[in-house]
């Protein structure tokens, strides 16, 4: 990574459904649709709109990566009756791969002539041009964001960490002025969440010195990989969670204050909040 430590502290966060108010137009207006026009599943649209949104929105698989949700998806349908492929090529590539992006993908596709890996490439694509249609007023940053970030990039270094592509996250930050608040901005092409954690600690943060901003469990757990802080922008919250943040835990954080017990009780809550409870 050619960018470079400024500071001691370091704050990773998550882009769509974190500081992007856009995660659940994109999933309802695009990821679910396209995947249905793909796969020629119209008979079965409502059953299957359904079950993406539960899976992507709104249980404890929210913010689930793109490709492992379409996964469940047609695993969904298959069981059902309503698709009849074989997925052997993509569930190997969903569970080998180190990075889940279009381009590996593409890589893949190469190599292992496939058509549902074929499929699987152009529901992606179509994905990112039906998402870049959506007009940026409607993919708006949560309220307070602009200004706590601004406070925030006085002590500490910013970086998006997200599961998106680059093009997108660059757009969205830049449409909202939040470009110029952050140091970095790392996409899927980059690799997983956890992995652009692993990265940034090898720029010489400290672990305690370094927290994850995000809105779902993968955020959580991506945190957790790399043993840092993390704290949880709770759906249908969030201008109360970035609140608290701003606050209140940025200020503890940068105190070296914010203990793990304390964050605890956030993640508590923030499993709740998606309907289950953080396995011991």
């Amino acid at each position: 990574m050619e960018w470079k430590k400024k500071q001691s502290h370091l704050v990773c966060i998550d882009s769509d459904g974190c500081a992007i108010d856009g995660m659940n137009i994109k999933h309802i207006r695009c990821f679910g649709p396209c995947a249905i026009e793909v796969w020629e599943l119209e008979k079965h649209r409502e059953e299957l709109l359904k079950y993406w949104n539960e899976v992507n929105l709104y249980s404890l698989t929210r913010g689930i990566n793109r490709f492992k949700g379409l996964l469940m998806m047609l695993n969904y349908a298959k069981a059902k009756g309503y698709l009849n492929e074989d997925l052997t090529h993509l569930e190997k590539w969903v569970s080998e791969t180190k990075e889940l992006s279009n381009g590996s993908l593409k890589r893949t596709l190469e190599e292992v002539p496939d058509k549902v890996l074929e499929k699987a490439i152009r529901w992606s694509e179509m994905v990112n041009r039906s998402v870049a249609a959506i007009p940026e007023e409607e993919k708006a940053a949560f309220a307070g964001v602009k200004e706590i970030l601004e406070t925030v990039h006085k002590k500490a270094d910013i970086v998006v960490v997200s599961a998106a592509n680059a093009d997108a996250i660059a757009t969205e930050w830049e449409y909202n002025h939040l470009l110029d608040k952050v140091d970095v901005c790392m996409g899927q092409e980059c690799g997983s969440k956890a992995a652009c954690i692993h990265q940034l600690l090898e720029l010489g943060y400290e672990k305690d010195c370094v927290i994850m901003l995000g809105d779902a469990v993968g955020d959580y757990q991506s945190a957790c990989a790399n043993g840092i802080l993390f704290y949880p922008i709770q759906v249908s919250k969030e201008a109360e969670s970035w609140r608290i943040f701003g606050d209140k835990v940025f200020p503890q954080f940068a105190a070296n204050q914010y203990t793990k017990e304390e964050m605890e009780v956030y993640v508590k809550e923030f499993y709740e909040n998606l309907g289950g409870e953080k396995e011991q």
